[in-house]
């Protein structure tokens, strides 16, 4: 069980959803929309009619998305001041060197504010992902790497601008993690969902100093 500060401020509760969703690549983490390109949304994938996305994952990434009834969720689990870490694995372009990745790892500028200090590590093997149905746009001539990055903040797309700060654009961005609720270990494929256990949603206030996958 966690011992996260923020988690002894929420109790979940019995009466309400918690859900894990793996969001797919080109869906908007909302259940309407009045874009006239008919985007994608969270309305195709069966969920129950109450609840609504905690927090966002951009239209072009993928992964973890918490969806609930649950207000007490929104506001503990958004409130800039209970930090806990977010995992994302990104492709990038090139290979990364040492000062790259310590660049990201103290923090880089963006809108003129450094980041919050993060984790961050090259991944030495590609990470198990299902194929996207739409395929990445690479160079032949540039090779890619996969990062693991892990922020306690959440500004608007800041894996990817952290990365092209570095000189290593994002190219497939998934979240694996929020606290120590990890995607693969629930195994939901994609456009699937399941509900989480009680003790599994204070696990997204969770320290993953000891749950690294």
């Amino acid at each position: 069980m966690t011992s996260f500060k923020g988690a002894s401020a929420f109790k979940p509760r019995s009466d309400r959803d918690y859900i894990a969703l793996n969001k797919p690549f080109n869906v908007l983490s909302q259940f309407t929309q009045s874009d006239p390109t008919q985007k994608r949304t969270l309305a195709e994938f069966s969920l129950p009619k109450d609840v609504y996305p905690v927090g966002r994952l951009d239209y072009d990434s993928e992964g973890l998305l918490i969806v609930s009834n649950d207000a007490a969720l929104n506001s503990a689990l958004l409130n800039p001041a209970n930090r806990h870490f977010r995992t994302y694995l990104a492709q990038v372009e090139r290979i990364p060197d040492e000062q790259a990745i310590q660049q990201l790892i103290t923090g880089v500028v963006l809108d003129g504010t450094k980041t919050l200090p993060a984790r961050a590590r090259l991944l030495e093997n590609e990470p198990p992902l299902h194929e996207r149905e739409v395929p990445i746009r690479f160079r032949k001539s540039v090779p890619t790497c996969w990062l693991e990055l892990s922020l306690t903040e959440g500004r608007n797309r800041q894996v990817r601008r952290m990365t092209a700060a570095v000189g290593h654009p994002t190219l497939r961005l998934f979240r694996k993690s929020i606290g120590t609720v990890n995607l693969f270990d629930l195994d939901i494929a994609p456009g699937h969902w399941r509900r989480l256990s009680l003790e599994q949603v204070l696990d997204l206030f969770g320290s993953q100093s000891s749950r690294q996958r």
